[in-house]
């Protein structure tokens, strides 16, 4: 399991370290400091080195940390909420809570990132011009100008390999955000992207092992390592995708099971504990009241402890329901989307789904809906599992669809 320490906040937004980041932070504070000392920057003063190596690979985290806080920031404009930025092996993430509502709106989250490491890097490399000519500067002088333009390099790197268009990268973002725009449909645009990302990490890890063939060093092992993260994440993409688009088809009809029972509303309380709730072997069955060929509400059952007994053979259902118009309820062509949110939106575990006419058709549960998604994607999600997530109300760690929900910006309503 991956563990992260988080460092305190900026704007609001958490930011955390990946425990991978301490050690790429190493390994790029020893290569800087090998460098620093074969270029006799510091002369003797092999700590001196040692220090500045560090400063650069910090350096180089601050300029990922500024580089993700631009996608941040664009986000928050629009109204979108970032959960934390994380640095980690690759560099950094911003967890950006939802997608933006249209492709103008994603294409500026997306090319803010690396429009910040750009225009640092041409601040840096002014800034290096305004230093005092080489020979009138001293050790500390020399030492300063390298690590500046060290950094300006750094960034223009960073914005220039984020600009190459296949997810993760940001460049796959804009792509997105492009295809969106001219095909209409954000998932699309989504598989467009995934696509470009997976030939291009295949092309980095191909190139790579080349350069190690070819060399007989290992230097290319960084570019196939890139090219293997790039192409992993860009088939994540791709089975999101595809997962978004089932919660997007899947209709209450086809997930709706009919755990219930309907019972006469003329019933006093304690006629219904008696001949149901006394007798009935399923703990969370849901019951509907009903009279003269019509459903007249939801029995609740925390409405019946409510009530003193002494008025339980006088009170009869039809006084507690709850009408079908009152209840959280959802129609039989409503998309999975929206009854995942409706479901995040009550304390109840279920949902009433209703018929055209206005009659009780089904029920929805979480334990329902994953099933659903198991069944349409074949993953195997034993019975046990089902029922536990019916009985707890919570999805699995492994399937967070409220999450997944939230990256769909248009959502059917109905």
């Amino acid at each position: 399991m991956d563990e992260k320490w988080q460092l305190g906040s900026l704007l609001g937004i958490p930011l955390y370290v990946d425990s991978s980041w301490f050690f790429i932070l190493g390994l790029v504070t020893l290569v800087n400091t090998q460098e620093i000392n074969e270029l006799r920057l510091v002369g003797n003063l092999w700590w001196l080195g040692t220090i500045a190596g560090l400063i650069l690979a910090l350096l180089l985290f601050i300029s990922v940390l500024l580089h993700e806080l631009g996608h941040s920031l664009v986000a928050l404009r629009q109204g979108i909420n970032v959960n934390s930025i994380t640095l980690f092996l690759f560099g950094g993430v911003a967890a950006i809570e939802k997608e933006s509502e249209n492709p103008i709106g994603a294409f500026w989250v997306a090319i803010a990132g690396p429009m910040v490491s750009l225009g640092l890097s041409i601040v840096l490399f002014t800034l290096c011009y305004l230093f005092p000519s080489p020979e009138n500067l001293d050790m500390i002088g020399h030492l300063a100008i390298y690590m500046i333009k060290d950094t300006a390099r750094i960034n223009l790197v960073l914005g220039i390999f984020n600009l190459i268009p296949g997810l993760p990268l940001d460049g796959g973002q804009v792509l997105k955000a492009m295809v969106w725009k001219w095909k209409g449909d954000l998932l699309t645009g989504v598989r467009w992207a995934a696509a470009s990302g997976q030939l291009i990490g295949w092309l980095g890890i191909i190139f790579g092992l080349f350069l190690i063939l070819l060399t007989g060093s290992l230097s290319g092992l960084w570019i196939v390592f890139i090219g293997w993260f790039v192409r992993r994440n860009a088939e994540n993409y791709d089975r999101i995708t595809q997962l978004q688009e089932s919660l997007l088809t899947i209709q209450a009809g086809q997930v709706m099971t009919r755990a219930f029972r309907v019972v006469n509303a003329h019933l006093t309380l304690t006629e219904f504990a008696q001949d149901y709730l006394l007798r009935e072997t399923c703990e969370r069955m849901v019951y509907f009241a009903a009279s003269e060929g019509r459903y007249r509400g939801l029995i609740v059952i925390k409405d019946l402890q409510s009530r003193e007994r002494s008025q339980w053979n006088q009170t009869t259902l039809w006084d507690i329901v709850h009408p079908l118009t009152t209840i959280s309820s959802v129609r039989e062509t409503t998309p999975l989307v929206t009854i995942i949110e409706k479901l995040e939106a009550i304390n109840e575990g279920y949902l009433t789904v209703l018929s055209p006419a206005g009659a009780v058709a089904g029920i929805i549960d979480r334990g329902d809906i994953v099933k659903a998604v198991a069944t349409h994607h074949h993953l195997p999600i034993p019975d046990a599992e089902i029922k536990r997530i019916k009985a707890e109300g919570t999805y699995p760690d492994y399937l967070q669809l409220p999450a997944i929900s939230k990256t769909l910006p248009i959502r059917d309503q109905k």
